[in-house]
């Protein structure tokens, strides 16, 4: 379902951009809202703001994660950026990297680190969710090809040598503008530091937002993260707003006194060969009969399925529409994706687990005679190219239905024909709704229980974006208090933003090879659940195929209907041979005596349906 109430995710980027002129300076400190309560603007807001201020590439280094790098390359493409591929790496033992692949290969190697830090346990049992455990170990047995800048923190002189020697891609140490007494001092420090083992300072303005007058939602997100108000937390803020994109002449200005350090940014850009487009999806292949293609064994097995289907004779009508759609799925080079859609099918109703197809799959004739879904669309006039078209650029969307108590089955029969290193579920975004975002923000601002609840509960609805002065006066709010005023505005910057990321409902992505080299993979809350961490619209952006396996109770409850008609009544029946004349049951629908019945159980849709 949508997130209908993520007002930025809707956002598109407007005006004509054109390319800027290729700048001295890139920021390859850029952390978004994946790096889940510490980056307070959107990809869209940073690409515009790179833009405005004439950057011609921007870099997006996430903490620990992949999570947000679709969102900022597909806002940087709109906005005429060259979009940087990078993460930024927080080890185990405290140092903190910006990695940069330079390379295909290179970000593989990157993503399958991540995937290790989120899926082993070092202790021998399950990794928890939203944990990610990289050694130093891990990081050079991952590094090459991987250009990485290292962070500074006090122990960073004692640790330099044996950093050096382990990770031969480290070449450059970053270094940022603190606006304090002693930056020139420290910046100068680090740079000796640097030269002493072969290294360069690397410019960075470590950003967390796009413009200043974001820092103070920042501040609340640290509040947020760390529990604790925003009266309480100190020396954990940020001392100034500083921490937003600067043009790339203001970061020359800064850095003038060091500008090996503006060229080592240049350097490091310009050596990412590295694109999210090279993400070239290669779909899991099939064991074949020798000389069969699969196309070839598509084309079999729905004449096949169209003999069972027909057993009276396949009709012109259906032969015409069975080669049409064929010849398209062809064109679009995806006979294995029904190819799988069928195994899977096959298996679940083998292990009498009863599924059905949905949603536009049910307009095509050659799932119908696959066995995927029970509508003849030769019967209901059904346009294919509702579900297939070539003049659209997007894949299929095949939704199977299996029954709720026995969905579990399937997804780990998915696992074991795969592998957990090719298949993984899509994930969610969770983002801030009025309700959670007016509670967080309240609690970080330092307002007692009952007036956050109040606001939660008596005003803020589930798909709201802001709240009138009405609403805020009927919750017993006074809008002339600073303190509320600033919480509301907070609070209402904050809805839509990333929570965190969830388990998509079924929605698996399978590969012929390593899934953890196109994309990171975590551990869900549930054991034996595994996720990757982009999400439906990020899969769409990136043209990769989803395999939709959800759970419907309606299909648990005619099972056991169909179950009662044999034993009771010697009746036997399955979804495509269900009476179509049933008459009784339409006039039931006719009255709008459809309790409990799929889709039109609301009472919306029992007042319309006599209409």
């Amino acid at each position: 379902m949508p997130d209908v109430d993520n007002r930025r995710a809707r956002k598109t980027l407007t005006g004509d951009y054109r390319p800027n002129p290729r700048a001295a300076y890139v920021e390859l400190g850029v952390t978004t809202p994946f790096s889940f309560l510490r980056g307070a603007s959107e990809a869209q807001e940073l690409a515009a703001t790179a833009h405005a201020l004439g950057h011609d590439a921007l870099g997006v280094a996430d903490l620990n994660t992949l999570a947000g790098v679709v969102r900022l390359h597909t806002a940087a493409k709109a906005a005429a950026l060259r979009p940087l591929i990078g993460c930024r790496l927080q080890l185990v033992s405290g140092e903190e990297f910006l990695a940069y692949p330079r390379d295909r290969a290179a970000y593989g190697r990157l993503s399958q680190l991540l995937t290790k830090g989120k899926r082993e346990d070092t202790g021998g049992g399950w990794q928890g969710k939203g944990l990610c455990d990289i050694t130093l170990d891990d990081l050079a047995a991952h590094a090459e090809g991987v250009q990485l800048i290292v962070l500074p923190d006090a122990h960073l002189p004692r640790r330099l040598p044996d950093l050096v020697r382990r990770l031969p891609g480290l070449r450059h140490i970053g270094v940022s503008h603190l606006y304090r007494s002693d930056d020139r001092a420290r910046i100068n420090r680090l740079d000796r530091l640097a030269r002493a083992h072969g290294l360069s300072i690397l410019a960075t303005n470590d950003v967390h937002y796009h413009a200043p007058d974001r820092r103070p939602l920042q501040d609340v997100m640290t509040c947020i993260r760390e529990g604790v108000t925003i009266h309480k937390a100190g020396f954990l803020l940020d001392a100034n707003a500083e921490r937003h994109l600067k043009s790339p002449a203001e970061m020359c200005r800064l850095f003038a006194d060091w500008p090996h350090a503006i060229r080592a940014t240049r350097e490091v850009a310009d050596a990412c060969a590295f694109g999210l487009e090279e993400l070239a999806y290669e779909y899991p292949r099939m064991d074949l009969l020798p000389g069969e293609t699969p196309q070839g064994r598509l084309e079999r097995l729905t004449w096949e399925g169209a003999a069972e289907r027909y057993p009276a004779g396949v009709s012109q009508k259906v032969c015409g529409l069975l080669r049409k759609e064929l010849e398209i799925i062809g064109l679009k080079k995806i006979p294995q994706y029904f190819l799988t859609i069928h195994e899977i099918v096959l298996w679940a109703r083998a292990q009498k687990i009863l599924c059905q197809g949905r949603g536009s799959a049910a307009n095509s004739a050659v799932c119908f005679v696959l066995g995927i879904t029970s509508v003849d669309p030769a019967e209901q006039e059904l346009l294919f190219e509702r579900f297939i078209s070539l003049d659209r650029d997007e894949p299929p969307d095949i939704d199977v239905d299996f029954e709720h108590e026995r969905r579990e089955e399937v997804i780990q029969h998915i696992y074991d024909t795969y592998g957990r290193h090719r298949a993984g579920l899509c994930a969610t975004v969770i983002h801030y709704r009025p309700r959670s975002a007016i509670r967080e923000v309240g609690k970080a601002m330092g307002l007692s229980e009952d007036v956050t609840g109040a606001l939660a509960k008596t005003v803020w609805g589930h798909h709201g974006t802001s709240m009138g002065e009405a609403n805020s006066t009927e919750a017993g709010v006074d809008l002339t208090d600073p303190l509320m005023a600033r919480t509301i505005k907070l609070a209402e910057q904050m809805i839509g933003m990333p929570r965190h990321l969830s388990q998509h409902v079924g929605g698996f992505i399978l590969t012929e090879g390593p899934l953890s080299e196109t994309v990171p993979i975590g551990n869900a809350a549930m054991p034996e659940r595994s996720f990757i961490e982009w999400d439906k619209d990020d899969i769409d952006a990136l043209g990769i195929l989803k395999v939709d396996v959800l759970a419907l109770g309606m299909l648990t409850c005619i099972r056991k209907c169909f179950g009662l008609l044999k034993n009771h009544y010697g009746i036997t029946h399955d979804l495509a041979s269900i009476p179509a004349d049933d008459v009784a049951t339409y006039d039931m629908l006719c009255r709008g005596d459809s309790v409990g019945v799929f889709q039109v159980e609301s009472r919306a849709q029992m007042n319309m349906l006599p209409r």
